[in-house]
């Protein structure tokens, strides 16, 4: 079983396109909401060199945006 958790925004509209894909899957993840975690959100600037939302980190690896292959792919699907 992958390890899935996503960081996500209220005003993100790819971050619930994401979060109904892994749902629609049956894939168990976490979600953290960055706008109420500032020491999280940094965190996540500073592993991903990215400033934006959804990210999705599986087993330990990041994928910045709504990479719908991607995603896929990592997951074995």
């Amino acid at each position: 079983m992958k390890h899935v958790i996503i960081y996500t925004m209220p005003t993100c509209q790819y971050c619930g396109v994401a979060k109904q894909f892994l749902a629609e899957r049956g894939i168990d993840f976490i979600e953290y909401d960055l706008s109420k975690d500032y020491k999280k959100m940094t965190e996540i600037v500073s592993r991903t060199g990215r400033a934006s939302v959804p990210v999705i980190e599986i087993d330990g690896e990041f994928i910045v945006g709504f990479d719908k292959q991607r995603l896929a792919k990592k997951l074995g699907m």
